[in-house]
């Protein structure tokens, strides 16, 4: 990276020894979790992309493959507070939100209705088996996920910042679970699947698992860091040739605008414009997460998936013939036009080494 660049935030800049001191910390983050967490490294850079680009992340996978673990043990290493929702049946939108109580006040002996808040006002929140819960209770999370507010009896209560929904759910195929809504879906910046360990990562798991080890996680980064880290994202640059393919790999997902055979045999609904923000995003954060500060080809193609698996809704042709979104992006990563750019190709950069 180069001397003469300054990464200003809010009303001072930030020198380079600085920004490297930031950058180090994530590295710092991703070698703690390594404590706890077995293997799932790539999961791990996704949900640290989510969190630099300020946006909520959903990790999907079967039951014990440490989707929760992996959620309360990332918190642990961010000096931010962190509340926990089990999601089942019975949980009702106020369980989420909160609600009012009747309070009274010993001087004069009024009684008054007081807002007790909810879970939600917290920096991380943890929706464990969201999609276990009704399409009702899931929908109390649409505004704070959005809007970072939440409005009760006519008055609006800011969330804290910064603010984060990670969300785990059971694939959609097990019983007892309500499939998230689309209007849900789509504000979740990414959707990660965790896969199974490999066979040595699961020797790994035993052996950790079954005896005395017990792992204290240390705090890497404060609230300061993560506010600063998102600023810089921002800052990263990207090419116009690389907006201008952003722009048609979203548009190619759309059965009525594109020319892609998959897309047009197994598409039902595309992705919408906010697909492409979130592209740009953790594109820029996912550059930043490997100390460059130019956005290239690979960062996109690296977040792709994540960012469109749940923001394209197949047909029942698809259904039918066994093909999920994962293969219809692959197709779209194929045959969509590569941008014309060296910073498509240069990984390097303005590399921060």
């Amino acid at each position: 990276m180069s001397t003469t660049n300054s990464f200003p935030f809010q009303e001072r800049e930030l020198s380079e020894n600085e920004v490297l001191q930031l950058l180090s910390k994530l590295a710092d983050v991703t070698d703690e979790l390594a404590r706890v967490i077995v293997g799932q490294r790539e999961v791990v850079q996704q949900l640290l992309v989510a969190m630099l680009a300020g946006g909520h992340c959903l990790l999907e996978g079967a039951p014990g493959l440490a989707k929760t673990l992996m959620v309360s043990s990332l918190a642990k290493t961010l000096e931010l507070d962190y509340k926990r929702i089990q999601f089942t049946p019975d949980l009702m939108p106020s369980d989420i939100i909160g609600t009012e109580i009747l309070e009274t006040d010993h001087d004069s002996g009024e009684r008054f209705f007081k807002f007790k808040q909810g879970p939600v006002f917290t920096h991380i929140l943890l929706a464990d088996e969201i999609n276990r819960t009704p399409p009702k209770t899931q929908a109390a999370l649409l505004e704070a996920m959005q809007e970072r507010t939440i409005s009760y009896a006519g008055n609006i209560h800011p969330l804290p910042k910064p603010f984060f929904v990670l969300a785990t759910q059971n694939p959609v195929e097990q019983s007892g679970t309500y499939a998230l809504p689309e209007a849900q879906l789509d504000r979740f910046l990414m959707f990660v699947r965790v896969g199974y360990p490999s066979a040595e990562e699961e020797i790994e798991i035993l052996a950790r698992t079954t005896g005395t080890q017990q792992v204290t996680l240390n705090e890497v980064l404060h609230t300061q860091d993560i506010l600063t880290l998102q600023g810089l994202v921002r800052q990263v640059d990207i090419s116009g040739e690389l907006l201008t393919y952003i722009s048609e790999l979203t548009r190619n997902t759309r059965p009525d605008s594109t020319s892609n055979q998959s897309v047009k045999d197994f598409v039902r609904w595309g992705a919408g414009p906010r697909a492409g923000q979130a592209l740009v995003l953790c594109a820029k954060a996912n550059a930043l997460l490997n100390e460059r500060f130019a956005v290239t080809l690979d960062d996109i193609q690296k977040v792709a998936h994540g960012v469109l698996r749940h923001r394209i809704l197949l047909n029942f042709q698809a259904q039918a013939q066994n093909m999920d979104t994962d293969g219809v992006i692959d197709s779209l990563l194929k045959n969509t036009p590569l941008p014309n750019s060296p910073l498509a190709s240069n990984a390097s950069s303005r590399s921060a080494g």
